[in-house]
């Protein structure tokens, strides 16, 4: 199809340009249709929605994992007491006390504050 553009007059310019415009977004929109249902096509073959990947779904839930409750620690038994001050123990876990640090390095048997 052949148009000599030079011999129209503006008339039938103007009417060549609203068909073209008109013939240009029918194709884009044939385009865009075939490009949106090979995306979903493509998502379908992965388990997947179109909505899901652009963001517009949330995603299905999976089985969520239950959380048991853990049962409270019960504070261990004290294993070792201050000689200085009985009130001061230690069960032997973490960090080592002030006292029982100072004892030990001062030459006492750390066998000996045990209770």
């Amino acid at each position: 199809m052949a148009f000599n553009l030079k011999a129209m007059t503006a008339k039938e310019l103007t009417k060549l340009k609203k068909e073209v415009e008109k013939a240009l977004k029918s194709a884009e929109e044939r385009a865009r249709r075939d490009a949106l249902k090979a995306v979903e096509k493509a998502a379908a073959e992965f388990g997947f929605s179109f909505d899901e990947l652009s963001g517009k779904a949330k995603p299905k839930a999976a089985a969520k994992a239950t959380k048991k409750k853990s049962k409270a620690k019960a504070k261990a038994a004290p294993k070792y007491r201050n000689p200085a001050d009985p009130e001061q123990t230690w069960s032997g876990r973490g960090r080592q006390p002030f006292w029982f640090k100072e004892a030990v390095t001062g030459g006492t048997d750390p066998s000996s504050l045990e209770i």
